[in-house]
């Protein structure tokens, strides 16, 4: 027999259809550890996904076939890992940052992969009380130059200081070394993303 409130959120099927979502891939794992060792009072946690290099070399896939394969993976557990957290309460007590060490090249080789590309890397940022639901930056048609603010390593760093501490207490606290300290008052976080 069919219930209809089985299928809606806290019912039976509901949950199953929740932890399928969330364990179908070791990246899904990894994220619900993640969110395991963050309930438990885990002040920093990095998650390592394989790798998305995309040369088409015999080693690594091109980039179409990596992309099928690894983008609903990344998909699925970064949604449930973003569910269990909202679920939770934690959503903007999390700051999660979803990025790679570098872009892709905007051109495919001859061989249908891409190589590395360090002018642009793609950036997923949520929750941490940041500013959601927007696309921030802008690139010229091949995706390859950004054609708006530039944001850099700093930038980024400054946006997570400044998010995770209190730029007031930082100056306070002598245990704090000096030049983190300074990056937390003074550095340019993106501004965008703040609320």
């Amino acid at each position: 027999l069919f219930r209809m409130e089985d299928w809606h959120k806290g019912g039976s099927h509901y949950n199953n259809k929740v932890n399928q979502s969330r364990i179908t891939n070791l990246l899904g794992h990894q994220m619900l550890m993640a969110r395991r060792l963050v309930e438990r009072g885990c002040g920093f946690v990095t998650v390592v996904d394989c790798t998305w290099d995309f040369h088409n070399d015999g080693n690594n896939p091109a980039t179409i076939e990596g992309m099928n394969v690894l983008g609903p993976q990344a998909d699925h557990a970064i949604a449930a890992f973003m569910d269990d957290l909202e679920e939770r309460g934690l959503t903007d007590k999390v700051l999660l940052l979803v990025t790679g060490e570098m872009g892709r090249s905007p051109k495919k080789q001859g061989n249908g992969g891409t190589g590395h590309w360090s002018r642009l890397t793609p950036l997923l940022v949520a929750g941490g009380g940041l500013k959601m639901g927007q696309v921030i930056g802008k690139t010229d048609r091949n995706g390859g130059e950004a054609t708006t603010q530039q944001y850099l390593p700093q930038h980024l760093l400054a946006t997570i200081l400044q998010t995770v501490f209190d730029p007031g207490e930082a100056r306070l606290d002598s245990s704090i070394p000096s030049d983190l300290a300074r990056l937390m008052t003074t550095g340019e976080p993106i501004r965008e993303l703040l609320a």
